[in-house]
């Protein structure tokens, strides 16, 4: 028996998929608007949830990465009136089970539904890869635990890996872990080719080692990276940028596992796991004919995508402190602390360089301020206390006509100043208490950035109540 939670507004649909499923032994309940879904995810755990795509309150398709990230992770398959492939599109890249159309589920529905909780079984009761040692990636946001769950797979097999996501999101960190955690790290060595700073006129030479006198000012032989990879990961950094007549050669490698160096007349081998990365997006490259599509389809066994700083919520303050305290040993120096505006301005950026940007303004702070026990936002670099305080300025709407056509007490008015004062600290009082002091939850509620409300909680001195 599953537990499985239908979100539609069509209550006639909730109830005869209700009475299908429930024929089958199943433990069923109905949410008719976003809003409610979430709050009966928060207190209840499902196995499979079906989602409509038009509620009265939202797009559906929005809602899937919430669900997954649940403590019941649930499959969840999509409903929709209407066939829209961009949109089945959206939903499987979100982690949707399957996409089916109304006017057939009642006919479809069994045999996804099936497949899904077998699928389900089988994941949770498959042995754990063991401990993962998980070296400098520092996180528990749900979007990084996403990234995680596919890391811990490829440290179980040789599987080719690839890696994207923005530049300084981490790429090479992710492929270093990923060896590190593998069988081929007892002998093996984690070998690193930047493909974006290699020399054309010398990038086989690099790749696959030449023989002596193969070229001029070849004196001596070399050994090529490949070759170093034996038995160890060969890492493919920013692959997008491999020259196409290379791309040709190392599809070969990559197949055999086999090479000829330069002015060579025997063959050598290597036994590569091989990990590629890459910020830019490849397809568009095979269809711009700057990528081949066969090397691409054997790059990508098994993708990971690592997501950006700036969506990876409470992480920042966590690499912060990390990044603070590793600097601080290196320097034997006490730790340092951040002012709640350090924190709020460090938030409020939005990290376009990610983490590689986020350790080297931190780097600068240490260095500028060395003598400080506490750092504050005046620390930071301009570009980002610009941001902080752009993010701080919201239009204010103004105050409603009385429309009842009664005149009000004038005795009884405030000034605007200090009735929208008034409501602001009421509000926020209110709010703090209703989430229990959970900054994370009552940005969620109340739709403020979590730069906006820890303004707010300063401005009205509520810095002793809230964690």
């Amino acid at each position: 028996m599953a537990k499985i939670l239908i979100i539609d507004d069509d209550k006639m649909l909730c109830e005869t998929l209700t009475d299908m499923l429930t024929q089958q032994n199943h433990n069923v309940s109905s949410a008719y608007t976003i809003s409610e879904a979430k709050m009966m995810c928060e207190s209840g755990q499902f196995d499979v949830i079906f989602l409509d795509v038009q509620l009265p309150d939202g797009d559906g398709l929005t809602l899937i990465p919430e669900l997954k990230t649940t403590d019941s992770k649930p499959e969840v398959i999509i409903m929709t009136g209407q066939g829209d492939p961009d949109g089945a599109e959206i939903a499987i890249k979100n982690g949707a089970w399957c996409y089916l159309e109304k006017p057939y589920i009642t006919r479809d529905l069994f045999l996804p539904l099936t497949r899904a909780l077998q699928y389900r079984a089988e994941k949770q009761h498959k042995a754990s890869p063991g401990i993962l040692f998980r070296n400098e990636i520092i996180g528990n946001s749900p979007q990084l635990q996403k990234s995680l769950e596919l890391l811990a797979t490829a440290t179980c097999s040789d599987l080719n890996v690839l890696i994207t996501g923005d530049t300084g999101t981490g790429k090479e960190v992710f492929a270093h872990t990923i060896h590190q955690n593998s069988s081929r790290a007892v002998d093996g060595n984690f070998v690193v080719v930047d493909c974006a700073a290699l020399p054309e006129t010398l990038v086989e030479s690099i790749l696959f080692g030449h023989i002596k006198g193969a070229f001029t000012g070849a004196e001596r032989p070399r050994k090529g990276l490949v070759r170093q990879a034996n038995g160890g990961t060969l890492f493919l950094d920013e692959v997008g940028e491999l020259p196409m007549h290379v791309q040709r050669s190392f599809l070969r490698v990559l197949q055999e596992h086999r090479f000829r160096p330069i002015g060579s007349s025997v063959e050598e081998e290597s036994d590569f796991r091989l990990i590629a990365a890459t910020n830019k997006d490849l397809e568009e490259l095979v269809k711009d004919g700057k990528f081949r599509k066969d090397l691409l389809y054997r790059l990508q066994s098994l993708v990971v995508y690592l997501p950006a700083l700036k969506d990876r919520g409470d992480d920042i303050l966590e690499l912060a402190n990390y990044f603070m305290a590793k600097l601080s040993l290196r320097y034997k120096v006490e730790r340092k602390e951040f002012s709640p505006e350090f924190i709020e301005a460090i938030n409020a950026y939005s990290w376009p360089g990610n983490v590689r940007e986020l350790f080297q303004a931190l780097d600068r702070v240490f260095a500028t301020a060395f003598d400080s026990t506490i750092y504050y936002a005046q620390h930071l670099p301009e570009a980002i206390r610009v941001e902080s305080a752009k993010s701080g300025i919201r239009k204010t709407e103004p105050p409603p006509t009385p429309t009842d056509g009664k005149p009000e007490n004038i005795s009884r008015l405030s000034g605007w100043k200090q009735y929208k004062a008034d409501v602001e600290y009421d509000y926020l009082q209110r709010l703090l208490s209703a989430t229990n002091n959970n900054i994370a939850n009552a940005c969620r509620i109340s739709g403020l950035s979590r730069a906006r409300l820890y303004q707010l909680i300063n401005k009205h001195d509520l810095q002793k109540t809230h964690t």
